[in-house]
Parts: structure tokens; C-alpha cells; sequence
């Protein structure tokens, strides 16, 4: 089996096919570095000049703009705030050239986050640090079954349903993602999740995530987060070991996509019940900018499995 570095590639479908359905966050974020230094190098108040970036991100849009180089049709479901960025906010999706629905939550403001990245000099980006503040409460956390319901038109001819870990968070946000996965998988859509944030094993019980993930064709985590939330902390890196704990945990047959390796994303192990399907490189550390590549190779991916699964 090829795999998706192969083919479809990092910089896009050649042909473009099937329709993506994203339901996840949207945020205002604001992006800057720490110049020539590691945080632990700061032991005292301090004051930094540095660029920042402001944009509009999120898991959603995140994905969103990764994908629209693979998917003939890509649309973004997320509850967003309201407030002075709420227009910025729906340019943004309209010049992605995404179709959808954004939901207003008429009583909260827009979600924001902060990234910081070290910057230390001759050090590889995957090995710096990176700190990311999201603020709290956000809309996309207030998703109801009600919103849920109202994307359900839109929702109908997708090939593919993804969803992340940010929104399970929210006990509102479970409920509703719930229904509309259980939606999804009684018209034949099929469901892809993203186990993030990387430490929702501190956040959530395997228990509190199960419906979704029991309700998944394919899921993709690193390998380090999944073996804590099986109880097999030590298992990251020893496959053998932690492969049969996931088909012990998790029901059905879905294809397992385990990063691996350094900065938890060089390698990935393809595995579905049974067996391992593929064992391949991301090129990730060759890639020129880190930020992001984790929503490019997940957009790939999926392109890749839906080319396999559905031919």
C-alpha cells in the first residue's frame, strides 16, 4: 500500500474529490516568538520586541485551509462569538472559498488564543517549546444539540465528517457532537476524529470519549496521548504492546493513524484491527514551516483513506 506522503503528496490532490464536513473552533489568534531564548531562560519580569501575527484560526479553519488543496467541497460548522471580530471572522471563511454554516452565540464574544514559540538559536523548530493560551469561556464550547440540528441540511452529502478533541471538552459540546456523528453514521458518512489536545488524557476519562470514538471510521492521535488513555503509559513506544490494548478499548474496526517519533510527528503507523497497514515518514522535519503541518499531513490523510475506502 502507498502511502499518503507518496500519494496524494503534501502540496495537494492532483484531482480534487469528495466532500469534508468540519465541525470544530474558531478563533481570533495572535502568533508571535520569543527571539534567541528558551522560556526557562526567563527568571525575571521581562519585556520583548517581536512580530506579531493576528489571524483567524482554530481547528476548524485550521483544517479548513489545508484541505481545500485535496476536497472538491469543504465546509466549516462552528459556533463563533459576537463582537467586533465577528465580520472578520466570516470573511475570512468566505475567502477560504468554504461552504458551511457559523452559528452566533449572541451573548459571548469571540474566542481568542495566544502562541508563543521559543526561538533559541541553532535549535530545530520541533524541539523548541510552544505555549498556547485559549481563552475561556469560548462559543465553540457552547455548542448545543440545537446548533447541531440546524447544520444537519448542510451536513447530508458529505463523504466525510471530522471532528477534534478541543470540542469534547465541553460537556454541551460531547452531547452534541454525539448527535451529530450518530447523524452522520445512519446515512453512511464517515466519521474521522483528532484526538487533541495532546493531554486529554489529564482532561477527560477514555469513558467521558467513547462515544465518539466508538462511532469512528478513522482516528488520528499521537501515540504518547492514546497510551495514557488506555492505561498503557509506557506503551508509546512499544507498538506491540499498545495495539491490542486499542482494539481491548475501543470497539469496531477504525484505522488508527499513531504519530510518533520526534516532535510526536515524524513517523505514523496506520493500524486497524488485525494488523499494521503502513509504517511511513511525514517529511515533516524538512518541511520549511512547522506550524500547521499537522493539519496538511491530517488533510492528505484523509484524502488518502477516502481514496482507498471508497476507490
Amino acid at each position: 500500500m502507498i502511502s499518503p506522503v507518496a500519494w496524494p503528496g503534501l502540496y495537494g490532490a492532483e484531482h480534487r474529490r469528495f466532500r469534508l464536513a468540519i465541525i470544530g473552533d474558531v478563533r481570533i489568534e495572535f502568533r508571535t516568538s520569543l527571539p534567541g531564548q528558551r522560556f526557562v531562560d526567563i527568571t525575571r519580569d521581562s519585556l520583548v520586541y517581536a512580530p506579531f501575527r493576528v489571524l483567524v484560526s482554530g481547528t476548524a479553519v485550521n483544517l479548513a485551509s489545508r484541505a481545500i488543496e485535496y476536497f472538491q467541497q469543504v465546509r466549516v460548522f462552528a459556533k463563533i462569538g459576537n463582537d467586533s471580530f465577528t465580520p472578520i471572522i466570516r470573511e475570512h471563511v468566505r475567502k477560504l472559498g468554504v461552504g458551511g454554516r457559523l452559528v452566533v452565540a449572541e451573548d459571548l464574544p469571540n474566542g481568542f488564543t495566544a502562541m508563543l514559540h521559543e526561538n533559541p538559536e541553532n535549535t530545530r523548530p520541533e524541539e523548541a517549546t510552544r505555549l498556547l493560551i485559549a481563552s475561556q469561556p469560548a462559543p465553540s464550547w457552547a455548542l448545543s444539540s440545537e446548533d447541531v440540528h440546524t447544520f444537519l441540511p448542510d451536513l447530508c452529502d458529505a463523504d466525510m465528517l471530522f471532528v477534534d478533541g478541543y470540542s469534547l471538552l465541553s460537556s454541551s459540546c460531547r452531547s452534541a457532537l454525539a448527535d451529530a456523528t450518530r447523524h452522520a453514521r445512519s446515512i453512511g458518512i464517515k466519521i474521522a476524529v483528532d484526538l487533541v489536545p495532546h493531554d486529554i488524557d489529564r482532561r477527560l476519562a477514555l469513558s467521558d470519549l467513547m462515544s465518539i470514538l466508538a462511532a469512528a471510521d478513522l482516528i488520528v492521535t499521537e501515540a504518547g496521548t492514546v497510551a495514557r488513555l488506555v492505561e498503557r503509559p509506557n506503551a508509546r513506544d512499544r507498538m506491540a504492546e499498545l495495539l491490542p490494548a486499542l482494539d481491548e478499548a475501543v470497539p469496531g474496526r477504525p484505522l488508527w493513524l499513531l504519530r510518533h517519533g520526534a516532535g510526536s510527528m515524524e513517523k505514523v503507523l496506520a493500524y486497524q484491527h488485525g494488523g499494521v497497514l503502513l509504517h511511513y515518514q511525514t517529511g515533516c522535519s524538512a518541511w520549511p514551516e512547522s506550524t500547521g503541518f499537522g493539519d496538511r499531513i491530517t488533510a492528505c490523510e484523509l484524502y488518502w483513506w477516502l481514496s482507498v475506502a471508497c476507490g
